[in-house]
């Protein structure tokens, strides 16, 4: 059976702050970032609020907590870091999941396992899962 089911999931950093200066921080380049004020796509409006992301993986796993260590791997020793971020920006921290399941197909695990809770409890991280299914 051919899988069509996907998931991505990513690390994201939201509030008022200057992302260049969370990628130095951190001493990692996001995947996709944005400061307020900057341009969206269609050129028109300005974001009122900055994003910095990053790990974002879409190589699909049935067990989406595979998916989401590989997301968390290189923050988890940057724990304390993220700790300061937060405090110095006021910011939020998600951990996002996005599968999308086609009914045919074996639904994927949306479990968490003790080391991606820790992380989250540890650095004020939400988990949201932004469930898609198909026909």
């Amino acid at each position: 059976m051919h899988n069509t089911n996907s998931c991505r999931t990513y690390f994201a950093i939201k509030g008022d702050f200057p992302t260049e200066h969370i990628s130095n921080m951190l001493g990692l380049m996001p995947t996709q970032a944005w400061n307020i004020g900057d341009l969206r796509k269609d050129g028109k409006n300005r974001f009122d609020f900055s994003f910095w992301e990053y790990g974002r993986c879409d190589e699909y796993d049935v067990i989406v907590e595979n998916q989401m260590m590989k997301t968390i791997q290189d923050l988890i020793p940057k724990i304390p870091i993220l700790q300061i971020i937060r405090k110095t920006y006021n910011v939020t921290f998600v951990l996002e999941a996005v599968p999308t399941a086609h009914l045919k197909e074996p639904a994927p695990a949306l479990g968490v396992n003790e080391e991606i809770i820790s992380f989250c409890f540890k650095t004020h991280t939400t988990i949201d899962i932004d469930l898609f299914i198909e026909k």
